[in-house]
């Protein structure tokens, strides 16, 4: 079922007028009408738009094995404590925005939500929150519908124009994808806060160096700073790392959740996992950072 409370913070993306649901559907006030999937996910996909690289379903589900086995459980708490400061230190949620939300935690907005995991676990620290998950691949969203009930699927590019409307979030969420700043900015409240989780160059180094993977960028915090400078300011920054030991199926998971899935076929990656024989071990690197939206 497609959380009610979500509506206020849509927007069609041809016309940009609010929604409302009407027969399993969401109808704008201009009468452009969306589809709510059986699964419970809306797509609000332009009818000439691609979803080009979006995750397939073996992705996908490749990613929900691997996260429900709990590996980066430790990252999620991370993640969700960092949620609830960000939104604490943004005013608690007091639903300013468009949205107009007055539940603690607001609106939380997760970009490249894929099977809304960790926009799941911020919800559960943020009790009054209502998420919105959003994915170009319809195979993740008919997951992230299932995910919580306070979360809403929603199928979008993110390189485009978002189909949310303006200052409707408290946090945006940004855990592995791509970042469009002045989007993000454009759906934050003025006193929100953007989170980022992006690996760093030691980031499952053992089966880089062991699997031929693809490598993290040295230099992608120095980019990452340029590509959001001229919208965000910092406010924090925190590393976090964790030991994992994992079985070959898991190692398997973790590669074909990656983008390494793209470069590295089924075959070859369990032909070069059984050359390795034994559990392995893999160091989850990443970097967690807020910023604050700058002033126009």
């Amino acid at each position: 079922m497609f959380p009610a409370a979500a509506l206020s913070f849509l927007r069609c993306p041809v016309c940009g007028t609010g929604f409302s649901v009407a027969d399993h559907s969401l109808r704008c006030e201009t009468g452009h009408s969306y589809d709510i999937a059986r699964q419970g996910y809306v797509n609000l996909l332009p009818g000439d738009a691609r979803p080009g690289t979006a995750d397939t379903a073996d992705m996908v589900a490749a990613r929900e094995g691997f996260l429900e086995s709990g590996h980066f459980a430790g990252l999620r708490r991370l993640i969700a404590e960092a949620a609830g400061r960000a939104v604490a230190e943004a005013g608690g949620g007091s639903g300013a925005g468009a949205g107009g939300s007055d539940a603690a935690g607001g609106c939380i907005v997760e970009v490249g939500a894929g099977t809304g995991y960790y926009l799941a676990g911020v919800l559960d620290h943020l009790p009054g929150a209502v998420g919105l998950a959003l994915d170009i691949s319809k195979f993740a969203a008919r997951r992230a519908a299932r995910a919580h009930e306070r979360m809403a699927a929603v199928v979008c590019d993110a390189w485009k124009a978002l189909p949310i409307t303006d200052g409707a979030a408290d946090l945006v969420l940004d855990v592995f994808a791509p970042r469009n700043p002045a989007e993000f900015r454009r759906i934050l409240r003025p006193d929100g806060r953007l989170l980022v989780v992006t690996p760093t160059a030691g980031h499952l180094r053992e089966l880089v160096a062991a699997l031929g993977l693809v490598t993290v960028d040295e230099r992608k915090a120095e980019r990452l700073e340029q590509a959001l400078g001229a919208d965000f300011a910092p406010v924090s920054s925190e590393g976090y790392e964790e030991l994992l030991l994992l079985g070959a199926a898991e190692a398997a998971a973790v590669v074909e959740m990656g983008p390494s899935a793209r470069h590295l076929s089924a075959d070859e990656l369990r032909t070069r996992l059984a050359a390795l024989g034994g559990p392995l071990t893999a160091t989850l690197s990443v970097t967690v950072a807020t910023y604050s939206p700058r002033t126009p």
